[in-house]
């Protein structure tokens, strides 16, 4: 079912990035979403994401060459993502956290060959230390390859350099990743609706609970990720509130609620143009009379696009819900576009869904 289905992240970087303290501020910022990890090799194992934060290294295997990408083929993998993307687990998302040596392109590739219908792809986030940016590039060239997959890069250790620096270092990734989403973060404390779906409070739209971050982006604070603030969780940045110096808090959300359906045509240009940094859409849309018996839950992370049919229910209210994600993004332009793809036309177009067709995974990959 598609609404079962499991984002896997995929948490690279160089050794000493800050991969693992990342993962652990995670855990201790989850909100209530249980997470699965896969850290470093064999280590497969279900995490209780408020009790064990920090004692991962307790609760691994590890392989001699650490390097997960060349221990274990696909169908390895997939033993280890079966065990915890299975019903009972309740685990609502999971991390793998490669090694400093790992290929992250070759995990991305194991997973979108998994066939394991509880999963999808969640994204590549690659942490890089801003202090040891330029002697780890001179050492390992391949560090330009792997940000230019990443659909989220993490600038991390940004307190130990100058703001200068740090300008520069995010100047350079964002000029070597491919429309990645580019935030900076001292002690890996990214806001975690970047990565993580939230725990619903309300309606939930397949892994990423529509009221949590519509009404509820909020870390432990008022009204929305920057504590304190009084703002009410719609489409907003850090600078708005004033939290422009939280190195943590430099994201954009927003949440696009729709009576009128979308036209399968524009809707596709704009998610096919889908502007630098976009990080994450998911939600459902509603294509009117271009298919009336199905909603399309819509689920993009990084240039990763993938829409699953389900039908309507019956008296269910037709809406399109989304919400969307990124850093460095013109929410109003991006909010404008969508507004331009509302299409109340009383007959289909009978070829536009075809753009729509080109993201449906066929029926038996499901299966």
């Amino acid at each position: 079912m598609n609404k079962q289905q499991i984002p896997v992240v995929v948490l690279a970087g160089f050794l000493g990035s800050g991969k693992t303290t990342l993962l652990n501020h995670l855990l201790h910022r989850s909100g209530g979403t249980r997470i699965g990890a896969i850290v470093n090799d064999f280590g497969s194992i279900e995490i209780d994401a408020m009790s064990v934060a920090g004692q991962l290294g307790d609760s691994t295997v590890s392989l001699g060459n650490g390097c997960l990408c060349c221990a274990v083929d696909a169908s390895e993998l997939d033993e280890y993502l079966d065990r915890l993307a299975r019903p009972a687990a309740g685990i609502d998302v999971i991390v793998i956290e490669a090694s400093g040596l790992a290929e992250p392109q070759e995990l991305v590739k194991m997973l979108l060959a998994s066939e394991n219908p509880h999963i999808v792809y969640g994204g590549i986030v690659e942490v890089v230390d801003a202090a040891e940016f330029d002697a780890t590039r001179e050492r390992h060239p391949e560090v330009d390859r792997h940000l230019g997959i990443a659909d989220l890069v993490v600038v991390n250790k940004a307190d130990r350099v100058s703001d200068e620096e740090r300008e520069r270092v995010l100047g350079v990734v964002g000029g070597l990743t491919d429309r990645a989403a580019v935030v900076s973060a001292s002690y890996g404390r990214v806001d975690v609706e970047m990565i993580l779906d939230r725990k619903p409070v309300g309606e939930r739209i397949g892994q990423l609970s529509f009221e949590d971050l519509r009404e509820d982006t909020r870390d432990e604070g008022d009204g929305c990720g920057h504590d304190g603030c009084g703002h009410d969780g719609n489409a907003h940045s850090a600078s708005d509130c004033g939290h422009e110096g939280h190195l943590h808090t430099a994201y954009e959300s927003l949440s696009f609620v729709s009576e009128v359906p979308l036209g399968p045509r524009p809707l596709m240009a704009l998610l096919d143009s889908r502007p630098e940094g976009l990080y994450r859409i998911k939600g459902y849309v509603d294509f009117g009379p271009a298919d009336p018996r199905n909603r399309y839950e819509v689920h993009a992370v990084g240039r990763f696009l993938r829409f699953y049919p389900e039908p309507w229910g019956p008296g269910e209210a037709r809406l399109t819900q989304l919400v969307l994600i990124g850093s460095g993004v013109d929410v109003p332009a991006l909010e404008k576009g969508l507004e331009a793809c509302r299409e109340d036309a009383p007959h289909a177009d009978e070829q536009g869904m075809w753009g729509v067709l080109r993201y449906v995974q066929e029926p038996d990959a499901e299966s």
